[in-house]
């Protein structure tokens, strides 16, 4: 089982690797995820009482605290939150460290005049100047540092602790600089003292020239100032989940005893009443019993139209009623709701590690021993060279104080915290960071059809009517019959009779005609008598059967069949009356959402069940590349499982309980919202908007997230790479030295820097969604169970409009779509190039947007040329570059 601990006492990596290691080494344990940025390990584990203490146990004794969270009853009846609030933990965490950089400013201040005032040339109080003030200047710094030293005992206490368990970490280096420094400082102090007891004021003068009570203070104070900035940094990356839970609210209108009484929400038990007015948000998920209301659910579904509820209507919690009264039944309470659940799927995302944060865990684990052994060593070197001890001292303190494994261990979570906060915020929910991470390796697309690429409801999408009859007298004939029918299609038609209804058709509006006799004919249709005369609905077969003639109808039947349209017949009294059309019609996004995806060099494949004429009409709306009908879900997951046999990272996008082991299979499977439980469970990343459009989003995204996370790790270990040689004195024959205060200084903001870094993306946003329409694609292979035989692909149909009472015309015909043989050359002026592993990267981009051949990019002219095949946009060029972390042009 998985479960939570919360634990005390980590400062860096190197503590998250130390804690993480600890409790991986326990028996009965499978895997130990530890977040440092939310102070937290998610445990495998078997679920025993013994294993939990032995983990706790084992991660006490590696100096660390962990404890059990507290977890949400199983009843019926709403728990409290099992996690705290972040931002609360957030806000005390910087009220902490706060309050620790008041008082050290306060004593550092004087601390620094005191001490460093003599070099400077500023006045000192007459008590603390020549000879005989000597030994007061340092009992003087000696008090000043004091309350430094206490109010930040914690570094000492938890350094030396963890060095004492052989797993130093961040807080080992600041506890041996600072303490060496305030130690050294009073030997010194002794020095003084004993010399001015002597008489041998050389001595006392030299000693007292050799205090670092400033350095033990000051490094103190500056490292707490850069903690200050950094928890406040690191409290706005969990603003997402934050404000996930801020949505839920803090009471709810139940009726108990026959009386309307406010309680808290999680004392909403499953079964109770409760009531919605306006203006009031939903408290629980449930299903209205009373009354009606018009509910806000952008919240949860992106979907900015308020939706109309009545009696039966499923009702969500945390969305708004805007208007209206309903009372409802409460069905999901507690953990069991949707919120909580999309706030579950967040924070597990959050505490996972991507397989680059693991590498910098590696890195972290070692860094902190292989400082203290570089400073050891650099004390023994320049003690040789030199032969002065307090010069010695003062670079090997520089080297404890300015290394840094905390901007190390900060660089991936604090970019995945924000990255998964802004998924969420856009309505898609990251499961965990190593999807994140995949995505943005994407080259494949696969996209089931129904309810992914199209609506997933059947739909009328034309009606033609035979000469002489209306639109009225046909609906109203065949909603009579197909209300008896429990098919899909017959849902379709009746919506259809509903909606003509509503606009005001005037014949629809009289009574209903009577039905008779109504049967189904199997492989038919349905067979009735209405108003006394024998009625028909169904195939042209069944038609044909009972001496219906269909004239041009059966001409136009064949065109909508082509366009992969079920054409269903009405006949009343051995007449037809006409047709109408159902289909399932493509969502409007999913052909931009196609054109997005090709774009980003990504191939799409159409994988669907449904047989080949309707799978080649929707492939010809939306454009993909190649589409395969007729397959079964195991053929799913082959077809993922080949396409990855060929090199490519596949992303697998579906919503039903047959696309669940393709979603299994790929490298990020990713579920439409409004799927099945089976298809949201297999998969990585879950679409809340149920928009085909995210698909980019997610990976733009990812993209995104990555770019940052190897900007932050980059600095990171750039910042220890140049530091370190310095403040070990590498550079002193040419004069350049580091103060251990400047070090202090330097360490405490490159973690600052790093999660300002990753702060960056809160200001991200998603590509437009309908930029283009989707470009056809230049070759289809249609394949009906893995034969595969070519498709002329044509252009795409135009999107079904208002149904028309004219006749059917004959079908136009329709002009393929074919590669343009003509190219032209583009020239690219790029910026930020600075090497040939730079030109190699520009290079690379530009060859993964389709249609781009012979590309040629100089790092001297910070140009690219390249040949584009017709109608290859100049912004898939730029965006290209752009993906690849550079700015680039079109001369």
């Amino acid at each position: 089982m998985k479960e939570t601990f919360d634990i005390e006492g980590m400062t860096c990596a190197a503590c998250a690797t130390h804690v993480q290691k600890a409790a991986a080494g326990v028996a009965g344990v499978t895997d130990a995820n530890v977040n440092l940025l939310k102070n937290s390990m998610e445990l495998d584990y078997d679920g025993t009482p013994e294993t939990a203490a032995a983990v706790c146990a084992a991660i006490d004794h590696a100096g660390y605290g962990a404890h059990r969270r507290a977890s949400a009853s199983g009843s019926g009846r709403a728990a409290a939150p099992a996690t705290e609030r972040p931002g609360a933990a957030a806000e005390r965490a910087v009220t902490e460290k706060l309050h620790q950089l008041v008082i050290s400013a306060v004593f550092s201040v004087p601390l620094f005049y005191v001490a460093m005032g003599p070099m400077f040339g500023w006045p000192q109080p007459a008590p603390l100047t020549g000879e005989a003030g000597m030994m007061a200047a340092g009992l003087t710094q000696l008090l000043l540092c004091a309350p430094i030293l206490f109010v930040n005992r914690h570094y000492f206490i938890t350094g030396f602790k963890t060095l004492a368990h052989r797993a130093p970490n961040m807080d080992s280096l600041i506890a041996l600089g600072s303490a060496a420094s305030a130690v050294w400082s009073v030997v010194q102090l002794y020095r003084v003292a004993l010399g001015m007891g002597a008489g041998d004021l050389a001595t006392a003068h030299a000693a007292a020239h050799s205090l670092y009570f400033d350095s033990a203070g000051m490094i103190l104070t500056l490292i707490t100032l850069g903690k200050y900035f950094e928890a406040r940094a690191k409290g706005r990356t969990t603003d997402a989940i934050t404000a996930l839970m801020d949505l839920a609210p803090k009471t709810a209108t139940v009726v108990r005893d026959g009386r309307e009484v406010s309680v808290p929400t999680e004392e909403v038990a499953v079964g109770e009443r409760v009531i919605v007015r306006a203006g009031e948000s939903v408290p629980v998920d449930g299903v209205v019993l009373e009354g009606s209301a018009a509910v806000d659910e952008s919240a949860i579904t992106g979907e900015s139209v308020p939706r109309e509820l009545g009696v039966g209507d499923r009702v969500t919690g945390a969305t708004v009623s805007t208007a209206g009264w309903f009372a409802m039944e409460a069905r999901a309470v507690g953990d069991d709701t949707t919120l909580a659940g999309i706030i579950r799927l967040v924070d597990e995302a959050t505490s996972s590690k991507a397989p680059i944060e693991r590498m910098a865990d590696r890195i972290a684990g070692v860094f902190v021993p292989v400082v203290i052994a570089i400073a050891a060593v650099t004390l023994v070197v320049w003690l040789a060279v030199s032969g002065d001890f307090a010069t010695a001292l003062t670079h090997a303190i520089s080297i404890l104080v300015i290394s840094c494994p905390c901007a190390l261990g900060l660089a991936t979570p604090t970019a995945i915290m924000v990255g998964t906060g802004r998924g969420a915020a856009n309505g898609i929910l990251i499961k965990s960071a190593e999807a994140l991470e995949t995505a943005c390796s994407v080259d494949a697309v696969v996209l089931d059809k129904t309810g992914t690429v199209t609506a997933g409801t059947p739909r009328v999408t034309d009606v033609r009517l035979a000469p002489g009859v209306t639109e009225g007298e046909l609906v109203r004939v065949a909603e009579a019959l197909e209300r008896k029918s429990e098919h899909p299609l017959a849902s379709a038609v009746c919506s259809y009779a509903e909606e003509r209804r509503a606009s005001g058709e005037k014949s629809l509006a009289a009574a209903a005609p009577q039905v008779a006799d109504f049967s189904q004919v199997p492989g038919g249709g349905l067979s009735a008598t209405v108003d006394g005369a024998p009625a028909l609905a169904g195939n042209a077969r069944l038609m044909a059967a009972r001496g219906v003639a269909l004239g041009e109808l059966a001409d136009a039947a064949e065109a909508l069949a082509a366009e992969g349209k079920t054409a269903l017949f009405f006949s009343l009294g051995g007449r037809v009356l006409g047709m109408v059309a159902v289909a399932d019609p493509v969502k409007p996004t999913s052909a931009a959402a196609v054109a997005r995806l090709r774009r980003m060099g990504a191939r799409t494949v159409l994988l669907t069940g449904d047989q080949e004429v309707t799978a080649a009409a929707v492939a010809r709306q939306v454009g993909v590349d190649e589409v395969i009908a007729g397959v079964l879900p195991a053929q799913k997951e082959e077809k993922v499982r080949e396409l990855q046999a060929a090199g490519h990272k596949v992303a697998m996008v579906g919503d039903g309980i047959n696309d669940a082991p393709a979603l299994a299979r790929a490298d990020v499977g990713i579920a439409i919202g409004a799927g099945t439980d089976v298809a949201i469970s297999s998969a990585d990343v879950v679409l809340m908007h149920s928009d085909p459009a995210d698909v980019a989003t997610a990976m733009e995204l990812s993209r995104a997230t990555m770019r940052n996370i190897k900007q932050n790790l980059f600095w990171a270990l750039f910042y220890n790479a140049i530091c370190i040689p310095v403040a070990a004195g590498v550079l002193s024959p040419w004069g350049v030295t580091l103060n251990p205060m400047i070090g202090a200084a330097a360490m405490g903001f490159s973690s600052v820097f790093v999660a300002s870094n990753a702060l960056r993306l809160r200001t991200w946003k998603p590509s437009a969604r309908t930029a283009d329409k989707a470009a056809p694609a230049s070759e289809l292979v249609v394949s009906v169970e893995n034969v595969e035989v070519p498709a002329e692909v044509t252009a795409p149909a135009a999107p079904a409009g208002a149904p028309t009472t004219a006749e059917a015309s004959p079908e136009a015909p329709t002009s393929a779509t074919k590669r343009e043989d003509e190219t032209m050359t583009k020239k690219l002026n790029v910026t930020g190039m600075m090497c040939q592993n730079c030109v190699k990267h520009v290079t690379k981009a530009l060859e993964g947007v389709e249609g781009v051949s012979n590309v040629a990019v100089s790092l001297e002219d910070g140009t690219a040329t390249c040949d584009v095949a017709d109608g290859v946009a100049d912004d898939a060029l730029v965006a290209a570059v752009a993906d690849a972390g550079y700015e680039a042009k079109v001369a």
